[in-house]
């Protein structure tokens, strides 16, 4: 049995986007922010429930959920790999958004419901060793929160280190899935008789997927694991561009404050050129890889940033 990665954003929509599977995603947010009886999710509602996208849909791995509890809050989850930067910063925009989109014309600010922002991240932000990290407006004098609107729960997988026998809270078990459930083979033991992680197992059998759906997802994985080359192969021509290059001049301008200022300049004219001149030869890859595979121009030209000239061109060399 083979497992998709619930980490790769067709997959992850799939399992927690999916309405007829409602239970998945209010298990997975009543574990992360600790509800329990009276203050448990207990509907769902997604701004964009799951349906099989095209390839130029798949720039954005946010979804928007609107989950309803006895005060009917907004949630919004973002399953983020890569570290783009600023993701902190995008957190409080996408929450203060949801906010201000409740707001009738009226202004009626009444009817204003608190925003959750739950971020669960292939990489590491803060310096805390706790791989959930909980963030609120705080009085800093009284430390209460007078404030009550707006909560921050960011997930750093990196950080968790659990193996399957040491899996005890329902969080701990959504975490080990995301993390690893494309490594396993079979549902664990720990998981058998928990409905909601009996069904997110299920959507995530590949060998259940109708082929447009393992198209996208094995697109998705060769998308990412090419851009991850191309900036490595970038990085290392940069680095060694700039050190030549900040060798050199720094040695004419004298040894000690030349080679320093040298070095600084050099590497990072030469780590921009690099990473140019990387990128664009991955995008050529990747254009040349979807000629072969009969996509149009267009879609071509967002995937890749190549423009047509330059596309119908590669079409005549093939």
């Amino acid at each position: 049995m083979k497992f998709a990665d619930p980490k790769n954003d067709l997959a992850f929509k799939k399992i927690f986007g999916d309405m007829n599977h409602k239970n998945i995603l209010i298990s997975f947010l009543n574990s992360v922010l600790d509800f329990k009886d009276g203050f448990a999710i207990v509907d769902v509602s997604l701004a964009n429930p799951y349906q099989v996208p095209r390839i130029e849909d798949l720039k954005e791995t946010i979804l928007d959920i609107k989950a309803k509890n006895q005060n009917g809050e907004h949630f919004i989850v973002e399953m983020q790999k890569k570290d783009l930067g600023n993701f902190a910063k995008r957190s409080l925009y996408y929450t203060s958004k949801a906010y201000v989109e409740q707001l009738p014309k009226k202004r009626d600010y009444s009817v204003l419901k608190k925003v959750y922002f739950i971020g669960i991240l292939n990489f590491t932000i803060f310096e805390n060793k706790n791989y959930i990290s909980r963030h609120l407006i705080i009085n800093q004098e009284t430390q209460t929160q007078d404030l009550e609107d707006f909560e921050f729960s960011f997930i750093e997988l990196p950080k968790f280190t659990k193996d399957i026998h040491e899996l005890g809270s329902t969080l701990d078990k959504w975490i080990y899935f995301i993390q690893n459930a494309s490594d396993l083979s079979v549902i664990p033991l720990q998981y058998e008789n928990l409905e909601a992680f009996k069904e997110a197992f299920g959507i995530a059998t590949q060998t259940l997927w109708d082929t447009k759906e393992l198209e996208l997802y094995d697109y998705i994985a060769l998308k990412e694991y090419d851009e991850i080359n191309a900036l490595q192969t970038a990085q290392r021509k940069g680095e060694a561009i700039g050190i030549e290059k900040g060798m050199k001049k720094g040695m004419e301008k004298g040894m000690e404050k030349g080679m320093k200022k040298g070095m600084e300049k050099g590497m990072e004219k030469g780590m921009e050129k690099g990473m140019e001149k990387g990128m664009e030869q991955k995008a050529i890859e990747i254009a040349q890889k979807l000629i072969t595979q009969s996509f149009d121009n267009d879609t071509i030209c967002t995937i890749t940033g190549l423009s047509k000239e330059r596309i119908e061109a590669l079409r005549a060399s093939n």
